[in-house]
């Protein structure tokens, strides 16, 4: 069994290596070409940021592979043997925690040298040592609270509940539904600042635009985002009556309110189809059929590895290859969103205009230097949205053309992807 697993994440590796390489000689080779949808500054050089971005990952996952060997090798025994004397409960809590703070040590490096080297490099970052400290002590204490309350509650359920697989997956199932209820309201405002909209025009032409699409909110607010990077962006986010639009304060010096209000279109087009909704029921479907696989287990595996099977142990297991199983997955859930990115696309062209949420998606991707084009590989796993020249082409931008034509635009920007 140990073996079949290790072939299982071995070939894992290799297929997002090789996504990477084909990726990185794709984009290598279109930079050379005559830049479409970008001024030639801004295409070279979201070509680099992208190849740079692209090369740390293949070393990242490099890394995953061989902290992979080092868990089943040797590492889940030596888990197993720091929590040997505890009662069950608190064995499950602890191993959990260390498995996932050894996993965030080796994980630390790459995300200092991509926000401090490359975004730095490329004019992204405004993030201070400071900031960065205070973000990666809250993000890391609320993970571990949130780990050992779920880490304590399933080895209960495994210990004293028939089934316990299932009872698992439905506390998991509800608690991603509870915290999209809380993010907006709670989680969000421990990393940033949220202020109601100042400008009353453009916050009455988003509540008329909320209102026609049926979108009950608590407020428009604006998040500092530059005090992190100078990316562009807009969302809806929360459930129910916690639901509140959040723009970027990068954001609203770079677009006009029609512009404005087209990407907010755009994500209210999201709401009319019910894209969260269905996107949560996709993830439980996913969660469920993991959660049965690991419920049925064979105690061979654990003999194998040499540790106890208990709820402790099978928690690992799970966080270490759950990675796996969530890239299985990946084109199915790529492949939807990008559906459903056509529809909402279509909604705010009907509700806002095509022109104006054309102009503005230019211009998000013209200041976020988002590459245009990606190799089909990283499309089919990665892509949550369309290519860009296809959105074009279905909002009914003539000036656009195939990448296989000749005449490709060659205006100022590009499309979000």
């Amino acid at each position: 069994m140990i073996q079949a697993l290790s072939i299982l994440f071995f070939l894992y590796v290799l297929v997002k290596v090789y996504i990477s390489v084909m990726q990185i000689g794709y984009v290598a080779r279109a930079k050379d070409m005559p830049p479409v949808l970008m001024k030639p500054s801004t295409w070279m050089k979201s070509a680099r940021y992208l190849i740079a971005n692209e090369r740390m990952k293949i070393v990242e996952t490099l890394v995953e592979y061989a902290l992979f060997v080092f868990w089943l090798s040797w590492g889940i025994r030596w888990l197993d043997t720091m929590t040997w004397n505890m009662d069950p409960v608190m064995q499950a809590v602890v191993a959990v925690d260390l498995f996932l703070v050894v996993n965030y040590l080796f994980d630390l490096p790459f995300t200092l040298y991509k926000t401090f080297v490359i975004d730095e490099r490329f004019k992204f970052n405004n993030m201070t040592p400071e900031l960065f400290i205070k973000d990666q002590l809250k993000g890391g204490l609320l993970t571990l609270a949130v780990a050992s309350v779920l880490s304590a509650a399933i080895a209960w359920i495994i210990l004293n509940v028939p089934m316990w697989w299932f009872w698992s997956f439905l506390l998991i199932f509800a608690v991603i539904v509870l915290l999209n209820l809380l993010y907006p309201t709670l989680i969000a405002p421990m990393f940033n600042k949220f202020t109601p909209l100042e400008n009353e025009a453009l916050k009455a032409k988003i509540d008329d635009l909320m209102r026609k699409s049926g979108f009950e909110s608590e407020g428009v607010f604006v998040v500092d985002a530059s005090k992190r990077d100078n990316r562009l962006n807009a969302y809806f986010g929360g459930l129910g009556k916690s639901k509140r639009v959040v723009i970027f304060d990068t954001l609203l010096n770079k677009l006009t309110d029609k512009e404005l209000l087209a990407v907010l279109g755009h994500e209210l087009g999201h709401f009319r189809h019910h894209d969260i909704y269905k996107n949560i029921a996709m993830i439980g479907g996913i969660l469920f059929v993991g959660f049965y696989i690991f419920g049925h287990l064979p105690t061979s595996l654990f003999m194998e590895l040499g540790v106890r099977e208990t709820p402790a142990m099978l928690m690992v297991l799970f966080l270490l290859l759950i990675p796996v199983f969530i890239f299985i997955f990946m084109p199915v859930i790529s492949f939807v969103s990008r559906t459903n990115e056509y529809a909402a696309d279509r909604y705010a062209a009907e509700t806002c205009g095509a022109q104006d949420l054309i102009s503005a998606l230019k211009k998000l991707v013209d200041e976020n230097k988002s590459f245009p084009k990606a190799h089909k590989l990283t499309i089919f796993f990665y892509h949550s949205h369309p290519p860009v020249i296809e959105r074009l082409k279905a909002l009914g931008d003539k000036s656009v053309r195939d990448e296989k034509g000749d005449e490709a635009l060659k205006g100022e920007c590009s499309i979000e992807q």
